[in-house]
């Protein structure tokens, strides 16, 4: 991860629990299950910090409703495939400078709390 540099904000998104239909087996197409999401954003916040105004502020309650919206209303037979999309939600956002993207499957193995994927992307 980036170093935080002045100027920059660093936004985490902790613990996002979704249900949606992840896997390849016939009982995860069929039926929804639970996952973690965590997210870090690196932003450019001197204005912001400025002006106190939400217009120079990259708004973390629009991008995650965009990511809920999008999570439960598709499928994925892989963790990587779901992480990327998200990670693509995130971009999107042209105050992104940075962001990482860990997406757990709780109980995906059977002596583990959960299997995560994470995925990064910067401009």
């Amino acid at each position: 991860m980036p170093r935080l540099e002045p100027g920059m904000a660093r936004i985490r998104v902790k613990d996002l629990r979704l249900r949606t239909f992840i896997g390849i087996k016939e009982e995860e197409i069929n039926n929804k299950q639970d996952v973690l999401i965590n997210l870090t954003i690196l932003y450019p916040a001197v204005d912001a910090v400025r002006d106190n105004d939400i217009e120079h502020a990259l708004n973390y309650r629009t991008i995650t409703k965009a990511i809920i919206a999008h999570v439960e209303g598709n499928r994925f037979a892989l963790l990587e495939r779901l992480t990327q999309e998200i990670l693509d939600l995130v971009m999107t956002h042209e105050a992104v400078r940075y962001a990482e993207v860990e997406v757990d499957k709780p109980h995906a193995l059977r002596f583990a709390e959960s299997v995560s994927i994470t995925l990064a992307g910067h401009r």
